[in-house]
């Protein structure tokens, strides 16, 4: 085969996995992992493409692009569809499961199945690189995403994080929803889709990860050949455009009125030191470290607000990082946002003034290592999560070495320097009247 096959044996002597990895000609990095005593075999085809990409340079090229919002989330809907059918119908004939997502930074085609792997590779492999868009079938799908895009906006869930983004960004591209709207969804168009995928689904711009009882050479061989016909040519990186956000938030309060038994709050803080490889998940573990000592169900903060009243099981706390944006969002239902608002603020000073008690960091981080390292029975999160690390310039197999290094200074780092009002926003949902 032309794909030069290395086996590796990568992360620390914990995890212990053997990957295999071929870097093939048309500059697809292809990765798979055994698990012979393993029935599921999961797969996952994805592109560096997300909601955020909608204004770049092609390689070669100085004249800037610019694309509707929800392009992204448009193609993985459509190449579902191809000339000879609907793909879901030949993966149910096998027994096999698929899906795709779209998210702010990636697009990632998946499927899981315990038999047919090989068939199933294959077909993923031939309709993701396939397109097939006409002015029929793409304005059938503007009115199918533009019901999703209204059954969404009646959502209270996704309308309160979708506000706080809103009040958190200025200019960055994230505070717009993934499927765009319905007013740029219908100026979508086949050039611009064909643009797009000719644009980010070059196999430079990709990576395919399989894992499950399967024989590593075998994969990499059938990938290779079903590229083959379309003879890509190496072309050079795709340069994306993304305005400067500045510090302050965009604003601090954004409220709105909808449909909900009790008021929804969140609030978010908004990170812009950013980082990349394996500086940013760094910070990504750290901070996630920092928000689960401080309101993680078993701290002292949370307990306290819950047996208040003023927060229940919706609560919840996360920090997500890319090269281009990184926040942290912490909220859920509550009977008063004024007053959670009040107490998260006084627990983040006090944190902030007495540091946290090395036997809670160390117990956390314990737990930490012992979440990461059972998530690993899951060749879902192996997969998908190899991918989002790798795109990010890291990898999966840095986490655990990551952790372990993890320090009480890196918390106190979080605690003084990002948590702090001026980064801050405030989304409430309250109950209509």
């Amino acid at each position: 085969m032309k794909g030069t096959i290395d086996l590796k044996r990568l992360g620390s002597q914990t995890l212990n996995e053997q990957l295999y990895h071929a870097h093939l000609p048309n500059g697809l990095d292809v990765y798979v992992m055994p698990k012979p005593d393993y029935n599921e075999k999961y797969a996952v085809f994805a592109a560096k493409y997300g909601s955020i990409d909608t204004n770049f340079i092609y390689p070669g090229e100085e004249k800037a692009t610019l694309t509707p919002a929800g392009v992204a989330h448009f193609l993985e809907h459509k190449l579902f569809e191809q000339r000879q059918g609907n793909v879901f119908e030949d993966f149910a004939a096998w027994g096999a499961s698929v899906n795709a997502y779209t998210s702010y930074c990636l697009t990632s085609y998946l499927f899981s199945t315990t038999d047919n792997f090989y068939p199933c590779l294959e077909t993923l492999v031939n309709f993701v690189q396939n397109p097939y868009f006409t002015e029929e079938n793409v304005a059938k799908e503007q009115g199918i995403i533009a019901q999703e895009i209204t059954m969404y906006e009646d959502d209270p869930e996704f309308q309160v994080i979708s506000n706080l983004l809103q009040g958190l960004y200025r200019r960055n591209p994230v505070r717009e929803k993934i499927a765009g709207t319905v007013e740029s969804v219908s100026s979508i168009t086949p050039d611009i889709l064909y643009q797009c995928h000719g644009t980010f689904y070059h196999p430079e711009n990709m990576v395919l990860f399989a894992i499950g009882a399967i024989e590593p050479e075998a994969t990499i061989r059938l990938v290779e050949s079903r590229l083959q016909a379309h003879d890509h040519k190496a072309r050079g990186v795709i340069r994306r455009l993304y305005p400067h956000e500045p510090l302050p938030v965009a604003q601090a309060r954004v409220e709105a009125q909808m449909s909900v038994a009790r008021p929804l709050c969140y609030i978010g803080f908004k990170d812009v030191d950013l980082q990349t490889g394996d500086e940013l998940l760094y910070r990504q573990l750290a901070s996630s470290l920092t928000l689960q000592l401080l309101l993680g169900k078993t701290s002292a903060l949370y307990n306290r607000l819950y047996e208040s009243g003023l927060i229940d099981n919706t609560f919840s706390a996360y920090y997500t990082a890319e090269a281009s944006f990184a926040h942290a969002v912490l909220g859920g239902a509550t009977p008063d946002p004024g007053k959670l608002e009040a107490a998260i603020s006084v627990g983040l000073r006090e944190a902030r003034e007495n540091g946290v008690p090395e036997e809670e960091f160390q117990r956390q981080k314990r737990k930490s290592i012992g979440g990461f390292l059972y998530a690993f029975n899951s060749l879902e999160f192996i997969a998908n999560n190899f991918i989002a690390t790798g795109f990010r310039g890291s990898s999966l197999f840095s986490y655990l070495d990551i952790l372990q290094r993890l320090s009480l200074e890196d918390v106190d780092r979080c605690l003084q320097e990002q948590f702090r009002e001026k980064r801050m926003a405030v989304s409430i949902v309250w109950p209509r009247a």
